[in-house]
């Protein structure tokens, strides 16, 4: 049991990874909560019964846990912009493609913490089908809340 949980972890650790960043742009807190992550997803291994697929329920396990931390600290909550060190640019030398990502994150960061844990499913290719199941959402809400935060940043963007 323990050997199978450390080859998920191992296999998925990107899934935990994202919504680490998503939700913590600085490297120590993103540590912390990634182990925390962990440490809910090893509590929860036991109650996994295979009706999702294991990516779906990693998802859930560490947006909730995320989520979560982030209500925790929303007293003291950190307004930081992302720098383009943080993101993975396919093209390093694309000033413009650079901003662009930059004022994105921004506006990522201006979301709530609900529609953050959307957008990052839907730029990583998650089906919508995927994203309800992970999300504990109809698809067809899942489709009018993607509109809508679709449109809420573009308004926020509109701004820089």
């Amino acid at each position: 049991m323990e050997k199978d949980f450390i080859e998920t972890i191992e296999t998925h650790r990107g899934i935990i990874f994202k919504v680490c960043k998503m939700y913590c742009p600085l490297d120590e807190d993103c540590d912390d909560l990634y182990q925390d992550i962990v440490a809910q997803l090893w509590r929860a291994w036991k109650g996994f019964r295979g009706d999702s697929k294991i990516s779906t329920w990693i998802y859930r396990v560490a947006l909730n846990t995320a989520i979560s931390g982030f209500r925790k600290q929303k007293r003291n909550p950190l307004n930081q912009s992302v720098s383009a060190d943080d993101i993975n640019l396919a093209q390093a030398d694309n000033r413009q493609r650079k901003e662009d990502l930059e004022v994105l994150h921004v506006a990522i960061n201006k979301l709530s913490e609900v529609e953050k844990a959307m957008v990052m499913l839907y730029l990583d290719e998650v089906s919508y089908e995927e994203i309800s199941a992970i999300m504990g959402i109809t698809q067809n809400n899942v489709r009018v809340k993607m509109l809508r935060i679709r449109e809420k940043l573009k308004k926020i963007m509109e701004l820089y």
